[in-house]
């Protein structure tokens, strides 16, 4: 059974309360936020739906949110995720190719997983980091002013990080 732990729906609770009662659906983001983080980094559709009932409103109405937003992931993804910026700026700063390095050294596309679930590749429209270009978003930090070589420390630090765990 999908459920919050109770961490989590007392958190629920207290967003909930921030609002207007009627107004629950202006808590969506933040609770869907933690959603995905308890429940394995990812929005299926029971999740959104168990949301939906948390906040009286219509599945659609998670959905759609969910759907519109790169920071809400409707698949499973890997143990770490690179989000790189694919906008103007980034773009002509050679984003592209930053993209197509990741492809290569992963032997993934945008949007999959390797094989051993530790990478996901994903592009994301302005990040909001323009004058940092070729930029991309691993967990809550940004990585600026990507070079093929900062891309391979990167996923060399995250790999010592799951050995470190193990």
């Amino acid at each position: 059974m999908i459920q919050f732990n109770d961490k989590n729906l007392s958190r629920v609770n207290e967003i909930i309360a921030r609002y207007p009662q009627g107004r629950q659906k202006s808590a969506l983001l933040p609770v869907l936020h933690l959603a995905q983080e308890q429940f394995n980094g990812w929005l299926d559709v029971p999740v959104m739906d168990y949301v939906a009932g948390l906040l009286s409103i219509e599945p659609i109405e998670v959905y759609e949110v969910a759907s519109f937003y790169s920071m809400y992931n409707l698949k499973p993804v890997g143990k770490h995720l690179f989000e790189v910026c694919q906008t103007g700026p980034c773009m002509l700063n050679g984003s592209d190719d930053i993209i197509d390095y990741i492809r290569q050294t992963l032997n993934i596309n945008v949007g999959e997983t390797t094989a051993d679930g530790m990478f996901t590749l994903k592009t994301v429209e302005c990040l909001g980091a323009c004058g940092y270009a070729p930029m991309m978003q691993y967990g809550k930090t940004y990585r600026e002013h990507l070079t093929k070589e900062k891309v391979d420390a990167i996923i060399a630090e995250c790999r010592q990080k799951e050995i470190a765990k193990n």
